[in-house]
């Protein structure tokens, strides 16, 4: 689990589940993000739209 108070300033909250977790972050300077859940999973709710949205954007 990714804890706020130890998120250095290059990095933003960009998602979070119902419970404030983290659950993805982005590089403000590099292009590069993060998740940490597994939008693949088939239990995922809505997993091939997350993916979707996740390749076009």
């Amino acid at each position: 689990i990714v804890e706020r108070n130890f998120l250095p300033s290059s990095l933003k909250i960009i998602a979070e589940d119902d419970n404030g977790q983290i659950m993805a972050l982005r590089h403000l300077t590099y292009d590069v993000c993060g998740v940490q859940f597994h939008p693949e999973s088939v239990l995922t709710p809505e997993g091939d739209k997350i993916i979707k949205n996740w390749l076009e954007n």
